[in-house]
């Protein structure tokens, strides 16, 4: 039979934290730690004193992982390790934030309970990456973080268009005769689920993207005629009424995520628990795919 975490010796719990890449606590795991019931039971500033850990993501990777292994819910996030994840983030068109990405361990279970903390940490300060990266978590959630959902290749156009990667995007604008403006959705966080999913992402906020000037009307009203036929009525409808909104505002490149600041009273302090990310989620855990789209 297999031996319940609880009782798992230093060794075996060395070998976990290896395989978990967190490797770098194992000494402290040796000094500390005598079982897993020990792990178990420890918060989050015992899980820090005990195994000497730095990073604050570090930690959250390690308590998301000890949770896996008292929940009852299957561990479908847990398929999905830092490599994986640092091949998302090429697919989704950032890959400039691979290496925060691989300092911090970030991996399946950690993108689901991503919060806005965590990314500032992670150093991603334009507002259309977090939403790029909110719209990415969403799409995975829908398919219950199946590793190879994402489509990377050639495929009919208006297919499957939620799953598309940013290099899918860049072949279908060579597809529409746009090959020259191509190249400049390379780091732009522009993939699928962001066209489809994002009322804010429009054929304005794509030709901004590809640095189309202003000027070319032609060329502008070409790459919305074919970005509306791509997404489909339903999806056009959706951004349209968005718009109509008397407080919109579309999603353009270079502008700076807002931070909110903290209220520091006693109110807001006691708010402070494992349950208080609830409404700091980058990707909300109620946020549904729309069934029309």
């Amino acid at each position: 039979l297999e031996l319940p975490f609880a009782r798992w010796p230093p060794q075996m719990i060395m070998n976990w934290l290896d395989d978990l890449g967190l490797g770098c606590y194992t000494d402290g795991c040796q000094r500390n730690i005598k079982c897993g019931e020990d792990l178990l039971r420890a918060s989050g500033v015992e899980l820090d004193r005990q195994l000497g850990i730095r990073h604050p993501l570090h930690r959250k990777k390690l308590q998301l992982a000890l949770q896996a292994f008292t929940s009852d819910s299957p561990d479908v996030m847990g398929r999905l390790s830092n490599h994986w994840v640092l091949g998302w983030l090429e697919d989704i068109g950032l890959p400039h934030y691979k290496d925060a990405f691989s300092d911090a361990c970030v991996d399946g279970r950690m993108l689901n309970h991503l919060t806005l903390d965590d990314l500032q940490h992670l150093k991603v300060t334009n507002a259309l990456h977090h939403v790029s990266i909110q719209r990415a978590i969403q799409c995975l959630r829908f398919y219950n973080f199946h590793p190879n959902c994402l489509k990377r290749y050639p495929i009919d156009e208006g297919a499957d268009v939620l799953l598309w990667t940013n290099g899918r995007v860049m072949e279908w604008l060579r597809l529409v005769d746009l090959a020259e403006y191509a190249p400049n959705l390379r780091g732009s966080g522009v993939h699928g689920a962001l066209m489809i999913l994002e009322p804010r992402f429009t054929p304005e906020t794509l030709a901004a993207l590809l640095s189309i000037p202003s000027t070319k009307t032609l060329l502008r009203r070409h790459l919305a005629s074919h970005f509306q036929s791509l997404v489909g009525t339903a999806c056009s409808r959706t951004k349209d009424e968005a718009a109509a909104d008397p407080g919109f505002t579309p999603l353009m490149p270079g502008v700076k995520h807002k931070v909110m600041k903290k209220s520091k009273s006693l109110g807001a302090l006691r708010k402070k628990s494992k349950d208080s990310d609830m409404d700091n989620y980058v990707c909300p855990m109620d946020l549904d795919i729309p069934t029309q789209l």
